[in-house]
């Protein structure tokens, strides 16, 4: 009988399907109150497959939601999941000032404090935005009271990645107050592969991506840490017109069978909060 697999991270990046990087230069940010917001019925849907596969799970949340929609952030405490930050406007860690940056990590976790009544102290930044050109974000994150990111993804990326960085848990040398847990890779003939959820999850077979997290459970025994989208689950949401071709491909592809992948993977594995599962590593 082989031994049973670690417990993993489940985390759910809170945001709308205007506000994805894939349409960062389609939709201003000063245009998003003009869309019809549908996380709300979303978050419901994803709170209602985590009850019945009893799975607990981070959900890295928007200040900006959390404002304009304080009942998804009560939904998801109440139901005994972790709060965390996405930081406030969804800007690449990457383009902002030191100054900017600590604004919008600060103003985030305070208004996610306030509507929850519940510390906040994980933290992912937008499109997974902290690199090896940025990593005074970390210091901020650790000033603004984070204990810990899940901001720098391990792979080569057009938008981001630093393949270089290590690939579980850590305290980074530029800021040993924080721990850092990187979404999960496998290691594959000297590359990275990325095996945590996001598009690559919408957009390979179940099968792959299921051998993928097997492969790393059983080989490195540690847990692994997957993410998701709410909008991934809709595929009736608007379309954004005038956006690039492989904007959309990104955006759209298999909405219409995530949500059926992902109760697979909630009955194939075993989930728990992001504080949970490294509670041992925050308090060392």
């Amino acid at each position: 009988m082989p031994e049973p697999l670690p417990a993993s991270v489940m985390s759910v990046d809170v945001e709308d399907y205007f506000q994805v990087g894939a349409f960062e230069h389609t939709i201003a940010p000063a245009d998003w109150p003009k869309w019809p917001c549908r996380v709300e019925a979303n978050i419901e849907r994803i709170l209602a497959l985590f009850e019945r596969h009893r799975v607990k799970a981070t959900f890295f949340t928007l200040g900006w939601i959390a404002e304009r929609h304080p009942g998804v952030v009560r939904a998801i405490v109440a139901a005994g999941h972790e709060l965390a930050s996405h930081g406030y406007g969804h800007q690449r860690a990457n383009v902002l000032s030191r100054t900017e940056f600590h604004a919008d990590v600060a103003r985030a976790k305070g208004v996610l404090e306030d509507l929850a009544g519940v510390a906040v102290v994980g933290y992912r930044a937008p499109s997974f935005s902290i690199g090896r050109d940025n990593l005074w974000a970390l210091d901020v994150l650790a000033e603004t009271g984070h204990r810990y990111s899940s901001s720098i993804y391990p792979i080569a990326h057009d938008h981001y990645g630093m393949p270089e960085a290590p690939r579980h848990p850590y305290r980074p040398s530029a800021c040993p107050q924080l721990l850092e847990m990187p979404p999960t890779t496998v290691r594959w003939r000297g590359r990275n592969l990325p095996a945590a959820g996001g598009g690559y999850f919408r957009l390979l077979p179940y099968a792959a991506s299921r051998w993928l997290l097997v492969r790393f459970l059983r080989e490195e025994g540690r847990p692994a840490m997957f993410y998701f989208h709410p909008w991934e689950i809709d595929p009736a949401q608007p379309r954004v017109p005038g956006a690039p071709m492989k904007s959309r491909l990104r955006h759209y592809v298999n909405l219409q069978h995530m949500e059926a992948k992902l109760a697979r993977l909630c009955a194939d594995f075993r989930w728990d909060r992001a504080d949970r599962i490294h509670a041992t590593l925050l308090d060392s």
